[in-house]
């Protein structure tokens, strides 16, 4: 079933946490509205941009988005 965009959930802010593990990175992204937090794992090197564009595709796809 098509969804109406005027009544589709949207993400009107969103928070990013960064911690550094090893050679590691845990990126949690927070809906600030909902509270749903994801958390996802890269490489060190990534870039950060790379990371929060993942962890929010993450985060639109666990609230329905």
């Amino acid at each position: 079933m098509a969804r109406n965009r005027d009544t589709a959930p949207t993400l009107n802010e969103v928070i990013f946490e960064f911690v550094t593990l090893g050679n590691s990175v845990k990126v949690s992204a927070i809906d600030a509205n909902s509270g749903t937090e994801v958390v996802i794992t890269g490489p060190r090197t990534a870039q950060q941009s790379e990371l929060e564009r993942v962890a929010l595709q993450k985060l639109k796809r666990a609230l329905g988005i």
